[in-house]
């Protein structure tokens, strides 16, 4: 019997274990810091209060077989890729035949002086709650001083993940307005980001869709402005050469992840802690470890550049992995990974959003409902129908 360990309990680690749960002669062990799943892509959800953690979450031991799997609750420290071990913090060293790293991503501040220290991360559910509850405080910081600056909401960086934080700070508004005592007007959202425009994935049509509302609903969008530090309450940013500074209360960072510590601590050549595998998903160096999800860096041939890390993604190299490792174990060839994109879709808000199904474009209430389809299928791919029926997006009609 082989032994199979997976690394990490995102879309890519969960897919993955629930193809191999279907293998004979396997043993599989699974490694998570958490004794839950959650959907990564709904965490600024959380962060803005509009969904509670719980929606977002469910129990890894749902998805385990334990028949064949071992599920354990420990962060993985380094891996010994000739010894073919896993150092685990807590728990004795761990041995495979086949490994499956899916480690998943970190913030990554670009060495920008104070970033780390003085503005809130959203990576995980304990930071994006963290987020949430930072903003309560302030909230009622301003029904106390009435200092404006704790009605100012930063987010820094206008990618897919601070546009849509941005979309669901402004559907908080209201709640945010009873708990300071102020019009919901007087809440100001900001988002700065370095380059002239944003979302270059979408078409202009699309991304006019997204400014139009942005200007709608009076958020101060700043792009062609880098920031060069962040203050304790304070922005420093550069706008037509000149160093301006925007004092928040509350300022979250979104510019950009990278992968897990892990990755270049254990010795694999890595940039910004991803690694470009082989066509088959492996490590360049070695043909039993498997390395996908945000961890990862698979080549689009035809843009000549790494495909973005995002979940449908992390669900399609969960099963591929998968698949050769089952090859592998039956003394087969592996087969080459092509990723099969469905489309890309941003939401705006709860009823907002806009991006492609397929090479359509979409916006609008189509876009949004199939945003709520695209997060019930990927809880149905790692999950399974359980965790649709509890978790699911149903809220179709608004």
């Amino acid at each position: 019997m082989k032994e199979v360990a997976i690394l990490g309990a995102g879309y890519a680690g969960l897919r993955t274990l629930r193809e191999l749960q279907k293998q004979d002669n396997l043993h599989i062990t699974l490694v998570d810091r958490n004794d839950y799943h959650y959907e990564a892509t709904d965490l600024h959800e959380v962060a803005a209060g509009n969904q509670p953690k719980e929606k977002i979450i469910y129990p890894i031991d749902d998805v385990v077989d334990e028949k064949i799997t071992t599920f354990i609750q420990d962060e993985v420290v380094t891996i010994n890729s000739e010894q073919q071990t896993v150092e685990l913090k807590e728990n004795e060293l761990l041995h495979y035949d086949y490994l499956v790293v899916a480690l998943g991503f970190e913030t990554e501040t670009f060495g920008i002086p104070g970033a780390e220290e003085n503005a809130l991360e959203m990576v995980n559910v304990k930071t994006a709650e963290k987020v949430y509850e930072h903003i309560q405080a302030m909230m009622k910081k301003y029904k106390e001083t009435k200092d404006k600056k704790y009605l100012r909401l930063v987010v820094c960086g206008a990618g897919f993940t601070g546009i849509e934080l941005v979309g669901a700070l402004h559907d908080g508004l209201d709640r945010y307005a009873k708990m300071a005592d102020v019009d919901p007007s007087e809440i100001e959202i900001y988002c700065i980001e370095a380059m002239s425009s944003i979302l270059p994935q979408f078409d202009d049509n699309l991304t006019q869709y997204c400014l139009d509302h942005l200007n709608e609903w009076d958020i101060h969008l700043l792009t062609s402005s880098p920031i060069k530090e962040i203050k304790p309450e304070r922005v420093i940013y550069s706008n037509e050469e000149t160093d301006k500074e925007l004092e928040a209360a509350t300022i979250i960072w979104t510019t950009g992840v990278s992968g897990s510590h892990v990755i270049g601590e254990s010795g694999f050549n890595e940039k910004r802690g991803r690694v470009m595998v082989n066509d088959d998903l492996t490590s360049p160096n070695y043909n039993n470890i498997y390395i996908i999800g945000d961890v990862s860096a698979v080549m689009d041939k035809e843009g000549n550049r790494p495909y973005p890390t995002t979940g449908q993604i992390s669900l399609q190299m969960g099963e591929h992995a998968a698949k050769n490792i089952a090859h592998q174990t039956k003394g087969e060839a592996t087969e080459t990974f092509t990723f099969n994109s469905l489309g890309s879709v941003a939401s705006i808000g709860n009823t907002h959003a806009f991006g492609y199904v397929g090479s359509t474009g979409v916006k609008g209430y189509p876009a949004s409902f199939m945003k709520k389809m695209i997060m019930n299928r990927s809880l149905l791919k790692t999950g399974g129908l359980k965790e649709v029926m509890a978790k699911g997006r149903f809220d179709l009609y608004h």
